[in-house]
């Protein structure tokens, strides 16, 4: 196992051929990432690895950069990708899509992304075309596979992404019935967080030999982070969470459910708060440029749940802020990874009533956080110390309605293969915690739901079981120091 090292090699040295580093090099990123430098010599002589790290680690390229230069120079036949990447959610497979299809392109390989809520079609025709590297969720690949639009015989390396999420989502079954159909002769790369329960059986099942690299403890992020626990009174928590809200500075608040996402949007934006909503029940497109927006700085407030946003890779989120509590430790420490990117610090801060603060503070203990405990009243002073919290404009902003889905001919809303009782994979209850039976939403999609999407400026002012998150459609820095944008 290996440790992080006060001086790495570069990227040249580690063995990568010269156009790749001249790519890198031309995106701002010269030197290595810890667990980049212990993965790419072993990936790149083809050894199965196993690698632990955490979001912002930079592990998208300790896997990327020895997939491609092995795949180089493309050839895949129709319909039978070379290269396999799987991965969790919709988001965190677009996020790995933009960081390696440009550097693939100029080593002649032609990636794609295969994921629920986006035009099947397309997808097939695209796999009809020849993917060198595909880029999935398994519920999407899963469809293609059984109407004949891909097949997995001649994939030579495959990577699962974030493999404890995708067994916590109940996708264990679906990922061993993809790695069954993969020769089994090729190379496998798995990264997780933890290493344990069953991320261990697949390890044992489909990886032969592999070497083991990981950077740090499982919780070594916690401490780039201020963990903070805020008793509020319920009469007061609308006007923290606004004030909070209304901070400079880009901001992910976490909610428990999509009603409670798009409520709190409502309510930011009658205060004069513009804020991005994302949940399992809107569009794809809808996600996507919710993302974009918070990327790029048009809105400094994202509201999430816990599924969508487990694939947020955005650099420069300086705050956390859990308005409902984790579920779990794993959770904790998932929302948290939001902040504290590519070695910088962040803070965290925890919404809790009084009756909330013993099961949340044993929860912490687990994710082996020590938070600071205050009670904070609106236009409290320890508030605005700790957040920068200040009174939003008071202006209201408009909310543009999202566009809803078409509706295919035939199709009864609501109904469909994938909502039925018993479906394949189920769907994962955002409120399983704490939900109850009444009044309990699920994170999933809706077709034809009608939501709302990102707020946009009406007057001047300030400026359990488990989920199938990618359901699909059944019919037919410079020199010296490496850039955040590595550090996926």
């Amino acid at each position: 196992m290996t440790s992080a090292s006060s001086t790495l090699p570069s990227f040249a040295e580690l063995g990568l051929p010269e156009r790749l580093v001249s790519a890198l090099e031309r995106r701002g990123i010269t030197t290595p990432f810890p667990i980049q430098a212990a993965c790419l010599p072993d990936a790149l002589a083809g050894r199965d690895v196993l690698g632990r790290g955490q979001t912002g680690s930079g592990k998208t390229l300790a896997f990327g950069l020895p997939l491609l230069t092995r795949i180089a120079g493309g050839g895949a036949a129709p319909k039978r990708p070379t290269a396999l990447i799987l991965v969790p959610t919709r988001e965190l497979a677009m996020q790995v899509q933009d960081a390696l299809a440009p550097l693939g392109r100029g080593l002649g390989l032609h990636a794609k992304t295969v994921v629920g809520g986006m035009s099947m079609t397309r997808q097939i025709q695209a796999l009809r075309r020849g993917v060198d590297l595909l880029v999935a969720t398994p519920g999407r690949l899963t469809d293609l596979i059984e109407r004949g639009a891909c097949s997995l015989q001649d994939v030579r390396i495959t990577v699962l992404d974030e493999a404890d999420h995708m067994c916590d989502l109940g996708f264990m079954p679906a990922v061993s019935a993809l790695l069954d159909q993969i020769p089994s002769d090729g190379q496998r790369l798995l990264f997780s967080a933890t290493l344990d329960g069953d991320v261990d059986k697949l390890v044992r099942k489909y990886l032969h030999d592999p070497v083991t690299h990981s950077v740090a403890p499982a919780a070594a992020p916690v401490e780039t982070m201020d963990h903070h626990l805020f008793i509020v009174d319920r009469a007061q928590k609308h006007d923290v969470i606004a004030e909070v809200a209304g901070r400079e500075g880009r901001t992910i608040m976490f909610v428990r459910t999509k009603h409670g996402v798009d409520a709190l949007t409502r309510r930011l934006a009658r205060v004069g708060v513009r804020a991005g909503a994302l949940h399992g029940g809107k569009t794809q497109a809808a996600r996507t440029r919710t993302l974009a927006e918070f990327r790029e700085g048009k809105v400094d407030v994202l509201i999430a749940t816990d599924v969508a946003a487990r694939g947020i890779h955005v650099d420069d989120v300086s705050l956390v802020v859990h308005v409902d509590p984790a579920a779990d430790h794993k959770d904790y420490l998932h929302r948290a990874g939001r902040t504290a990117r590519a070695g910088e610090r962040g803070t965290v801060a925890t919404l809790v009533a009084h009756n909330e603060v013993r099961n949340t503070e044993r929860m912490m203990r687990r994710a082996g956080v020590r938070a600071q405990r205050s009670k904070v009243s609106a236009g409290d002073a320890t508030l605005i110390r700790i957040t920068g919290a200040q009174a939003p404009s008071g202006i209201p902003v408009e909310i543009e309605p999202e566009q809803p889905r078409p509706q295919r001919r035939g199709h009864r809303p609501g109904g469909g293969r994938d909502r039925r009782p018993g479906s394949r994979y189920g769907e994962r209850r955002e409120g399983r915690s704490g939900g109850g039976r009444h009044g309990e939403r699920r994170d999933g999609e809706r077709q034809g739901e009608r939501h709302e999407g990102t707020p946009r400026v009406r007057h001047e002012g300030r400026s359990g079981g488990p989920r199938r998150d990618d359901r699909s459609a059944r019919r037919p820095r410079r020199e010296a120091t490496p850039s955040a944008s590595q550090g996926q």
